[in-house]
């Protein structure tokens, strides 16, 4: 527990919205900044508890030798300039899930679910799985809730499943899983962490302080994961290998058929990597695996994640937003045949289009869009496919409903952060959806 420190929240969002107010309680002097309006009865609330909120864009204006902790939003770059003050000052930077981990008070089990693709698809069968099978699991992380939302609810025996990002990694340092599943790795995010190198140390830190006693669960078939994970300490168990894998046509644990993919919704290589993984945590928590079976027999999906949103006059929609980066969005164009009507881009982030090449025989046309559609008008004519640019997806959107035909797909998956344009991918996937729905 953090007791009488003075401390500054950089970023508000829903994470320092609710470390703020954990941290209200134990007579601690908080200033939270952000250089965006926030919702004034959330500001409200926090000034109630004696927290001050300050809007600035020059936050590291506010710090000084007198703070004793930096709490950093995983949006903010870790090279921000009121993040290096605190480094020269001496002033510990961490994150949300950090500090509200030192609030844990009951004997949890922590399942910690990362990877460069697939986490979120993971640890919400994951999630799915424990509900159908009546297990006491609370899910939170970067899926959506704030570890210190309900870290105060969690009682002796709960399993605490969470989705952490590399943005969350980065600045966790006490923060101990019981099970840790990497569900792969390759090459995104660099302009954060600044090379490949240190992106791939910093998923590492779902494995720190792991003994013989931990788990992890790692795919095989990456070879980047095998690399990373060569040296941990941890137990671990393998999916992508000679005892766990997936045909086209079932899933096998131990070698033993578990059920036909034609029992599974879910379709894809990519997601069969996903439920070998939830299979595996099945076993270890001892949970027949007829409660597996009964999630994929009616799990869709994740929202934003290859949805289907409709099928209008012939033409189909899919939403792919989570795609934001190149090797998300090759799993998509692998999910589809061909007449793919591909909308691509946003923040520049210099990701390597050129991955996508091998791919883009399925693809109609491409439609380019934020940030980096100079950048992808460049790459499309050096592969001889047609593409246009567009500043805006809705931009985008009216050029499509003019030119789609019967048999087209289209296909949102931008192989690109939002944040050019959106504060959140999720959003840029809803106003997909809502010009789809209106047509």
């Amino acid at each position: 527990m953090i007791e009488n420190k003075k401390i500054l929240i950089l970023g508000m969002a829903r994470s320092g919205y609710e470390v703020a107010k954990l941290l209200g309680k134990a007579n601690n002097t908080i200033i939270i900044t952000d250089q965006k309006d926030q919702n004034q009865e959330q500001i409200d609330e926090l000034k109630a508890l004696g927290i001050t909120f300050i809007k600035s864009s020059e936050p590291e204006n506010l710090l000084d030798e007198t703070f004793d902790l930096l709490i950093k939003n995983p949006a903010v770059f870790p090279f921000h300039p009121c993040v290096k003050k605190a480094h020269d000052l001496n002033i510990a930077v961490v994150n949300e899930m950090e500090v509200a981990y030192h609030y844990l008070n009951s004997p949890v089990k922590i399942i910690g679910v990362t990877g460069s693709n697939g986490k979120t698809t993971t640890v919400s069968l994951i999630y799915e799985v424990l509900k159908e099978a009546n297990m006491p699991v609370k899910l939170g992380g970067n899926i959506g809730t704030p570890l210190s939302k309900i870290v105060l609810d969690l009682q002796a025996n709960d399993i605490l499943l969470l989705e952490i990002s590399d943005h969350q990694l980065i600045d966790m340092y006490d923060f101990k899983t019981d099970i840790s599943i990497l569900t792969n790795l390759c090459p995104t995010h660099l302009d954060y962490h600044g090379s490949y190198e240190a992106y791939k140390k910093t998923k590492k830190k779902i494995f720190a302080h792991h003994t013989k006693d931990n788990i992890a669960i790692l795919n095989k078939a990456n070879y980047d994961s095998l690399e990373l994970t060569k040296d941990i300490k941890s137990t671990k168990i393998y999916f992508n290998s000679e005892e766990n894998y997936y045909t086209e046509e079932a899933i096998y644990i131990d070698k033993e058929k578990v059920i036909n993919t034609s029992d599974i919704i879910l379709k894809g290589t990519h997601n069969y990597e996903n439920i070998l993984a939830t299979y595996l945590v099945a076993k270890i928590l001892n949970i027949d695996f007829k409660y597996v079976n009964a999630v994929l027999k009616k799990f869709k999906g994740v929202e934003h994640r290859i949805e289907f949103v409709r099928e209008l006059n012939g033409i189909t929609y899919y939403n792919d937003s989570k795609s934001t980066n190149p090797t998300a969005t090759i799993t998509a164009l692998k999910s589809f045949s061909n007449n793919i009507r591909l909308i691509l881009g946003g923040m520049e982030r210099h990701q390597d289009f050129h991955d996508l090449t091998p791919y883009l025989g399925k693809v109609k046309k491409i439609y380019a869009i934020g940030e980096t559609r100079n950048r992808i008008i460049d790459y499309a004519k050096e592969v001889n496919v047609n593409c246009e640019e567009f500043l805006t997806l809705k931009e985008a959107m009216s050029k499509i409903k003019e030119e789609a035909i019967n048999g087209d797909i289209v296909l949102l998956s931008p192989a690109s952060a939002s944040w050019d344009q959106y504060i959140k991918f999720e959003d840029r996937g809803n106003e997909f959806k809502d010009i789809v729905n209106n047509y």
